[in-house]
Order: C-alpha cells, then sequence, then structure tokens
C-alpha cells in the first residue's frame, strides 16, 4: 500500500518551496516543503507538513515562527539540497534575513514570514499553521513544479 501510495501522489503536481526555522541560538534550520497550502485569506493562514524523520523536526516543533520561500526552476538543486538530512544546507548562502529574523531564499518568487497559529499531528507529519505576518514577491518568473519524481515548471500566467 505505502509504495502505491506513494506512486499515486507522485502523479500530483506541487509547488516547491523552502520552510525555514531558527533554533533558540538563531542557527537557521530548514527542509523543502511540497505542502505548501493557503488556509485562510482573513486572517491570512498557511500551512506546512513537516515530516517527524526530517532532522530539523524538534526546532519546528518547538518555534513559534517559520518562514516559507516560494521557489523558482532554477532552484532544484537547492530543494534537493534541503529535501535531505545534511546538515550543511545553508552552507553556499543564497540567503537573507528579513525584517523579522526569518531566513529566507535570496531570490525566490515569494516569501512569507508566519507565526505559529496551531499544530496538528497528522501520522508521521507535524501540521503547522502559519500566520502570515510579512511577505515580499518577486517581479517575475517562472515557479518549480515537482511532479513524477521530476522538476520541471509551468508559464506563469499574466
Amino acid at each position: 500500500m505505502t509504495h502505491d501510495f506513494k506512486d499515486a501522489m507522485a502523479r500530483f503536481p506541487t509547488g516547491v518551496a523552502i520552510a525555514t526555522t531558527c533554533d533558540e541560538a538563531g542557527a537557521p534550520h530548514g527542509l523543502t516543503v511540497g505542502s505548501l497550502c493557503s488556509v485562510s485569506l482573513d486572517p491570512p493562514l498557511v500551512l506546512i507538513c513537516v515530516a517527524r524523520s526530517a532532522r530539523c523536526f524538534p526546532v519546528f516543533e518547538r518555534s513559534g515562527e517559520f518562514a516559507v520561500s516560494v521557489l523558482r526552476r532554477q532552484h532544484a538543486e537547492l530543494a534537493r539540497r534541503f529535501a535531505t538530512r545534511s546538515a550543511e544546507k545553508f552552507a553556499a548562502g543564497g540567503f537573507t534575513r528579513t525584517a523579522r529574523g526569518g531566513v529566507v531564499v535570496d531570490d525566490a518568487l515569494a516569501t512569507l514570514d508566519c507565526l505559529v497559529d496551531g499544530r496538528h499531528e497528522a501520522g508521521d507529519h507535524l501540521i503547522l499553521v502559519g500566520k502570515v505576518v510579512d511577505h515580499r514577491l518577486a517581479d517575475d518568473g517562472a515557479p518549480a513544479v515537482y511532479v513524477d519524481r521530476k522538476f520541471t515548471t509551468i508559464s506563469p500566467v499574466r
């Protein structure tokens, strides 16, 4: 069942983002997420899902805030790096701090600074609901999309 379920879900295209948070010492931690969803417009809420197996899970579980960077098509290698358990995810640079202190990808299509509004247990994941307290939008660009275990893109419609 598990293998078939994973195969079925791989056929569903999803956007790609990196979620980050900082530990008590201010060090950033992060992971690639395909589970970024708008929950509410008033107030603005989003959700992400964090796997309990992720090395950074304990930091996300404790943190009261997180940031999200919506990735561009050229960020595929960055997304792959953040999908690993490596401790060196931020070593290559390309990140900046938001006004609130969150860590985001420099040239992301969009960034969201969030305060944790809710935590929900969901099998082997934790669903974090975040209230968006600040955001930034890029002028243009094509988003990274993940489907059939490959990165691709779509042309933005404007």
